[in-house]
Formats: structure tokens, sequence, C-alpha cells
């Protein structure tokens, strides 16, 4: 071969390298199966149009993501509106980290008889999970008529839109739940889980539509999120340990609740809970701590409440041990080490502060810096008040109301 042919056939081997690179580039930028890092639902037969049951497309994808080994992976789901009954995202992952990427909305089916599990959308048994963006539609307003819970302590609770269980290491953000058929985000079993900057919104009547329900999980940190539903805008189950809530606008709904606790035997403790810097905007309850009477004995300890707006809210502080009524017993869910801090606005109830407390484990609590007005709708001639039954009250700072002992 010539010199001048030697050249050519390199010319022409580095031109086909280029080719292939930029190709296997192209490729990892749309998401083909086997490209790479990441992983597009389209790719595997998800379609975007608002009607096709995507199940099926989205579990390919996700299996594709979840077994690349070789580090992070990233499943995007992007712009369009996607249909999807329930999916399950089961771990554990050969990817080190993997982050799910909504660009669009993803809906849910209405046919409540595809559910067999309480949950729409479930992650399971992954560490260094990301969970970002895009909106999901439980639709829960074509549902809400089946729920009966308002009548029957035993009812079983619509599918929840968002579960995480046994997780570790992971962030949720930047995400919009709206109208869900029961809770909106449900954390369980679950240890270092960060969520911020969420959107969480259901009509103030729509049933057991609380934004965030935690239970069995320790290290964690809600923040920077707007909640408003048809119940709590979070509740705190048994077994929540080193939890810290900050800058969460809370409204509609029936504010943020520790518990209800003490419902079941064997419920683990509650402890090292901080709610700072939020405000509450008509809401039927403030901060609250709720367990109900008769129960078996648990603990629920180290709570803070600081530097809380109330606007309007029903009720601004309140511990109630008689939640629910089931029985005359008095409730055994010992509450102690709890401190209201910092605590300012408006009631639209004349007994702000009320601390129905247990006969049988009385409450420990601190009152320090609070200044409630009263600004009911039939204010005159009522001024605002303290009601406080089996309570050890300490106090500290400009009290109003004044506290009762």
């Amino acid at each position: 071969m010539t010199i001048a042919g030697r050249f050519e056939v390199r010319a022409i081997l580095v031109l086909g390298l280029a080719f292939s690179c930029y190709v296997a580039e192209a490729t990892l930028r749309r998401g083909l199966p086997g490209a790479g890092s990441e992983f597009n639902v389209n790719s595997y037969g998800a379609k975007a149009d608002g009607k096709t049951n995507n199940v099926q497309a989205f579990m390919k994808a996700w299996v594709a993501a979840c077994k690349s080994g070789g580090g992070s992976a990233r499943l995007v789901f992007p712009k369009g509106i996607y249909v999807t009954g329930p999916v399950v995202f089961a771990g554990p992952c050969a990817a080190s980290k993997i982050t799910v990427e909504v660009q669009g909305t993803i809906k849910a089916t209405t046919d409540i008889s595809e559910y067999t599990e309480p949950e729409w959308i479930s992650f399971e048994s992954i560490s260094g999970l990301t969970l970002t963006g895009g909106i999901f539609d439980g639709r829960g307003e074509t549902v809400w008529k089946y729920n009966d819970c308002h009548q029957n302590s035993d009812c079983q609770l619509l599918p929840s839109s968002l579960k995480f269980t046994k997780l570790t290491n992971t962030v949720v953000y930047g995400i919009t739940s709206l109208n869900s058929k029961s809770f909106h985000m449900h954390v369980y079993n679950c240890q270092d889980f960060k969520a911020h900057d969420l959107t969480l919104t259901a009509p103030s009547d729509s049933p057991n539509t609380d934004g965030i329900h935690i239970s069995s999980s320790s290290l964690l940190n809600v923040s920077n999120s707007k909640i408003g539903t048809g119940d709590d805008c979070i509740s705190i189950g048994p077994g929540v340990t080193n939890l810290g809530i900050t800058n969460i606008i809370c409204g509609p709904g029936h504010g943020i609740s520790v518990g209800s606790l003490g419902k079941y035997q064997g419920e683990k403790d509650v402890s090292g809970v901080t709610v700072r810097n939020c405000t509450l905007r008509s809401t039927t309850n403030g901060v609250r701590i709720k367990t109900y009477s008769g129960s078996p004995p648990s603990k629920a300890s180290s709570i803070t409440f600081q530097d809380i707006i109330m606007d309007m809210v029903k009720n601004p502080i309140i511990i109630d041990q008689k939640y629910g009524s089931r029985s005359s017993a008095a409730s055994r869910v010992q509450i102690s080490d709890v401190h209201y801090k910092n605590i300012v606005g408006t009631s639209t109830t004349d007994v702000a502060v009320s601390l129905l407390c247990s006969a049988q484990v009385p409450c420990d609590v601190e009152l320090v810096g609070i200044d409630l007005k009263f600004q009911g709708s039939s204010n005159k001639g009522k001024s605002i008040s303290s009601s406080c039954l089996n309570a050890k009250v300490k106090t500290g700072g400009k009290l109003n109301p004044p506290a009762c002992r």
C-alpha cells in the first residue's frame, strides 16, 4: 500500500471513530435502552398521551436503570401527561445512586379495584434515591366519595400517592402532588430522608389527604414547602426520631401533628422532633399532639415547636390525650419534655392553649413567649384563655393568654 493510501485509510478510521462517538453521545442523550446512565421511559414504550396506562413501560425502564452498574443512573420522564396505575419501583439497585426526574405530569388511574395495596407509586428498598420535579396527580376527586373513615374507625384508607419504604440516603425535592386519594406522601421505615421545596395540594374537605405522614423512621428533614390539604399538613406517627421540620406554610388543613399515637399495641416511642419557622393559615389546629384514650403504654418526648406564626387558626396550641374518645380509660402515652416557644398570631377560638393530658401520665410542658390574640367571628365580651388538665406547666417570657397551672 502506498503512503497516500495508508493516510486515506487512517483518515477513514478516525472519521468512523468520531462518528461512532457522536452516535453514542446522541444515543445517551435520547436515553435509548442500553445507552448508559440515562434511561428515558419513552424508549421503553411509555406514551405521554394522557390515556395509555404506562405501568409496564415504567417498570421496564426502572429495571434497566436499577440494574445498571458503574455509578449513578437517571430515570427520566419527559414533558407530557403520563397515566399509570399502581407501580412499585423496588431495589436494591446495582446503581450506587439513582435519580428519578419527572419533567411532565403523571396521573393516576381512577379504577379503585386496580389498587390491591394502599399506595399508588411506591419506592422500596433503595439506597441513594433522588426524586425530583414534575406533577403527581392522584385524581382523588374521583374516589373520595368511597372514603367512610369519618364514620368507621376501622376503615380502609384509599391509596397514598407516594410511598417511601425502607430507603436510606433519600432526597425528594421540587415535586408537586395534587389531589391525592389519601396521603400525598407516606414515609415509612426510612433513614436519612430529606424533602424540600414541595407543593402538596388538595381541597380542605378532602378526606385523609395528609400532606406527609411519617412513621418508624429517623434522621429526617422536611423544609421550604407549601402544604394545603383536608387533613394534617404533616403527621408524625409512632417510631419517629430525630425529625426537623422548618419553613413550612400550612393551610388549609388540620395543622402539624404528632400523632395520633396509642392506637395499636407495641407502638415505638417518638422523640427528637423540632418544628421551627412555620406559618399556619386558617387551619383547624395549629401545633398538636394527639393520643388515643385507653391506649397501650408508649412515650412522646423531646418535642419543640418554636418560632411559629398562627394566622386565624383554631386551637393554635393543643394536646389532646382523649383523641377519638374510644374509651373512658386514660391514655398511657407519656408526653414529656415538650416546648412551645415564640408562638404568635391570631386564634379563631377563645381557648388558644388547650393542654388536655392524661390523668395516669401527666404532661410535662414548657410555654415561653406565647402571644396569641382572639379574632373569632363573635369575640364581643370574650377574652383569650388557656385550659389545662393534668399538665405540669413551666413558663417564661410573655404569655398571652396567661398560662394555667
